[in-house]
């Protein structure tokens, strides 16, 4: 537990990828488990507690850039550090 009080708190949204204004690196340093509709969700890319809703990608579709096309799914969200 320790190392969970020394890990910053969570923000409401959070990304994955380092170029949106949204990630903070220094949360990834632990793991972070996001459940979505009371299940634990491992390819989550995006999420707003607030909005209630995840960005996941879309299969192997990929834009014109090479990054994977995402869909928002809609639903109660909750993240914590394991």
């Amino acid at each position: 537990m320790n190392e969970a009080t020394s890990a910053p708190p969570l923000p409401d949204r959070l990304s994955t990828d380092p170029r949106s204004p949204h990630h903070v690196a220094a949360a990834f340093e632990q793991v972070i488990v996001i459940l979505f509709n009371a299940k634990e969700r491992f390819d989550v890319a995006e999420y707003c507690i607030s909005e209630g809703w995840i960005r996941v990608p879309a299969g192997k579709a990929v834009d014109r850039k090479g990054q994977p096309m995402m869909i928002k799914l809609k639903g109660t969200v909750e993240a914590f550090y394991r």
